[in-house]
Formats: structure tokens, sequence, C-alpha cells
């Protein structure tokens, strides 16, 4: 290149700056922590094989089969009919009765979450999604230009829906009514009046409700039904995967279900169409979906069993430390507790502050969309028993210090 020219730098789009997703960005953190030597314990992804549990053979024996017998070429991209007909069945058995040609196969649940919301919006429409709420939504809406507004749900009230505010939050705007129960980050899981109560606030609005159900075989005392088994009629797009109940996350096959109600026609054939735009998700790991949904599950007997003990250990030593509090969780494998922050100081700083001094990574609540100062924190209590108790002992003794130097 000639030296009498100044390389012009690329641009970025706008829309990127706008995207966060917290989960994955803290990690840059910690990986500044581990190059200056120190050990880092990561308690920030839910992850369930990164922890030690393992993939139920016969999913694998299927996806492995699926690749010996040649089937790694493209498939069609709503998924293949074997993994759309286990998935309609499993739903038709939940109390849910659909047919194959209302379920696509994605790229895990967070392909559905994108799929769904790019059907559904346009540029400047509302999605009502929960505060605290799985940050893929907000990320999602950014880039699609959409706004989101935020519900509460209350810890006072184990992490349930404030019906009142959610009423109040909706607008003419406002188009999409998202629901994640059981609750990623909180482990929360709603009564059924409450679940009634937002299929009815969903309907009187004419919006439609995204029902995130990964974590439904996670309840600590069993399976729990779909939210869609209480008003079969209801414009209701349910989503699982394989990830977290069926421990297959770096799989990525989740599924899309729109009930069979001719409202969701139109965005069905436009989340189709743009599926097609991406020919389809991975290919033999779709063949596992079959041996997931109708074969064996009595991995999640011992893996529920697993999370309840966890979660125990959890709550009881959040709320054994001075200055914080944790509401138990009821299903899937995270807590969210809080601390009492002194005034000026953010969920962010602790959570830094926390790394740096003993190499726990976990995820400030701002990065789930609640006030910087009120100190909440997500914890994925997936490690074992004695590998949590000694990080909450160390949490425990930060937190002191922090808080008597802080003051």
């Amino acid at each position: 290149m000639s030296s009498s020219k100044v390389a012009k730098t690329i641009p970025v789009a706008s829309r990127v700056n706008r995207f966060s997703y917290a989960i994955r960005n803290i990690v840059t953190a910690a990986q500044a922590v581990e190059a200056t030597g120190k050990k880092v314990r990561y308690l920030n992804i839910g992850d369930p094989v990164a922890a030690g549990f393992k993939t139920p053979a016969h999913l694998v024996e299927a996806a492995a089969r699926a690749m010996r017998d040649g089937h790694n070429g493209y498939v069609p991209s709503p998924g293949i009919p074997a993994a759309r007909e286990a998935v309609a069945a499993d739903y038709a058995a939940r109390g849910i009765p659909v047919t194959p040609d209302r379920v696509l196969i994605t790229t895990g649940t967070s392909e559905a979450i994108e799929l769904a919301l790019s059907a559904l919006v346009e540029d400047g429409d509302e999605v009502l999604v929960p505060s605290p709420t799985y940050p893929l939504y907000t990320a999602v809406l950014a880039k699609l230009g959409a706004r989101p507004r935020y519900y509460r749900t209350d810890p006072s009230h184990d992490w349930h829906p404030d019906l009142d505010h959610l009423r109040a939050s909706i607008t003419p705007r406002t188009r999409v009514l998202v629901v994640i129960d059981p609750n990623n980050p909180t482990g929360a899981v709603y009564p059924k009046a409450v679940r009634r109560a937002l299929i009815q606030i969903a309907e009187e609005h004419g919006l439609a409700i995204l029902a995130d159900e990964v974590y439904s075989d996670l309840g600590f005392e069993g399976s729990l039904p779909l939210l869609g088994t209480l008003d079969t009629d209801a414009p209701i797009l349910s989503l699982s995967s394989l990830s977290k109940a069926y421990l297959a996350p770096g799989w990525r096959t989740g599924w899309l279900v729109a009930a069979a109600t001719p409202r969701l026609d139109a965005p069905l054939a436009a989340m189709k169409k743009l599926a097609d735009g991406r020919l389809c998700s991975p290919g033999p790991m779709q063949y596992a979906v079959a041996a997931a949904l109708s074969g064996d599950r009595s991995h999640q007997v011992s893996f529920r069993a697993a999370l309840a003990e966890r979660g125990r250990i959890t709550a009881r030593a959040f709320n054994a430390i001075e200055g914080m509090r944790c509401v138990p969780p009821r299903a899937a494998f995270y807590a969210l507790p809080s601390v009492s922050l002194p005034p000026g100081r953010t969920d962010e700083e602790f959570v830094l502050a926390l790394l740096r001094d003993t190499g726990i990574l976990v995820v400030h609540g701002s990065g789930f969309g609640l006030p910087p100062e009120a100190g909440f924190f997500r914890v994925v209590f997936l490690a074992s028993p004695a590998e949590l108790t000694a990080a909450y002992d160390d949490i425990g003794a930060f937190t002191r210090e922090y808080l008597r130097h802080s003051g």
C-alpha cells in the first residue's frame, strides 16, 4: 500500500453496540484474572457437562449412529421428520395436542428465541420480559430494533411475577409476553394461578406468549406441566431443547412448538421462512431427539435429586452470610442471591472484586435487567457439593471484608 494513503477503519454496525450478553461478557474479566496465574472457579454458565454430568449414552449412540449411517448432509429446514414427530408426540402426551408440522427443530433454544422474535416484532415494537430476565431476549430485541418492557418478579414472593406491574407495562406497541418458567436466573417455579393469569393477560391484549420451558423437566419435585396445558387454544410458542434436561448443551438442538390455534399460522409460516434462510440446524444431533423423548429418562431422576441437594446447600449458605439473602430455588441450577451494597456501589463492582480476590466468577444482576444498586448476582450451582461449600465459604469471607471496608 502506498505510504501516502491512510487506511480507513472499517465501521461496525450500530446494532452491535446495543447487543450485550452478560453471561459470556464477564468471562473476559475472568480470563484476565487467569492470566495472572490465579485459578478461576466458574459459577457463571449453566453447562452441566462442564460440571461432570454425562450425556445419556443412548443419545450419544443415536447421534453417532446417524453419522456412521451417512446422515451428515443438509437436512430439511424445519427438522427431520422423526425429530418433529417425537416432539409432537411428547407434547401430546403432556396434554398439548399438536401435529409435527407445527414443530421447528432449531439450533438450540437460542435460535428459537431469535426466529420467534424476528417473526413477531417490528422495529419499535415492545416485548414484555421478566425482570430479572435471561439476557438473550434483550440482546435479540436490541438487534431487531425492538424494545423490552420489563415486568417485575418479586423476591419477597418467591420471584413470582408482579401481575399488576405487568398489566401496567402494556402499551399499544406491546406484541409479545415472554414467560420463563421454570425460571433462569432465579430458579423460581410459578403457581398455576399465576400461570393462568399470565395467559389471561395476554389474551386480553392480543399478545403472543413466548414460553421458555427449557427447565420444565428439572423441577426439584419432578417434571412440571407445560404452560399450554392450561389453555390449548392460547397463542403460545413453547421453546425447549436437549441442552439442559438431556445434558447435551453443545449439540445445539432445540425446538419451537406453535400451539394448534389458527392465530399462530401466519407467525409459524414466517418462522419457517426465516428458518429456510439458515438451511438447517445440525443434522446428526436431530437423530437423538426421538431417542431422548421416547427413550429412557432415568438420568433425570438422579439429576433432579443432585440439583435439589445443591439448591438447598446454596440457599442455606447465602442466607447464613451476614448482609446477604437468597430465595431458595425450586428448579434448574440457578439462584439469585443479593448483597446489601453500601451506597454508591454496584453489583458489577462487587462481582469483579469477588473475582479478583477469590477467583470465583458469578454474574451481576444488572446483566439480567435488575438495578445495579440492588446487589443481586446469579450463581450456577452445578459443581459438586464440596466445591460449592468451599466457594460459598470464600464468598462469605470476602463479603464480610468487602462490607466492612466499603461502608
